[in-house]
């Protein structure tokens, strides 16, 4: 059964440059982890409202940064297992430079897929 995280980084105004950079260089060593099923890495740049919803209208791009900047990395997996070698992996390498551009640690949300 695929496994798949969903991890949210807030990070540091002043360093989203070093950590899209950061994340770029990281991208062939995430995407040859044994077991990878996908992965997807992207920036918050858009809010939606209710107007949007209810008008089917698109949604609107943010103007500022208030505290930090958001990105979301999804990757899934093979088996649990795999993705804990990977995070291992990920530990070893990456872990350490990202940590240091963020303003809070990482949200983590784990779970099997369900459909």
């Amino acid at each position: 059964m695929p496994f798949s995280e969903v991890c949210i980084y807030q990070v540091k105004p002043q360093k989203a440059e070093e950590f899209e950079a950061l994340m770029l260089e990281a991208k062939g060593f995430l995407e040859r982890q044994e077991g990878l099923l996908l992965l997807r890495f992207m920036k918050r740049g858009y809010h939606v409202d209710m107007e949007q919803i209810r008008e089917g209208l698109p949604p609107l791009k943010l103007t500022r940064v208030v505290k930090s900047v958001k990105y979301v990395l999804y990757w899934e997996f093979d088996t649990k297992e795999s993705y804990g070698t990977a995070q291992k992996n990920l530990y070893g390498s990456y872990w350490k430079a990202m940590e240091k551009c963020l303003i809070v640690p990482h949200d983590k949300y784990l779970g099997e897929e369900l459909f």
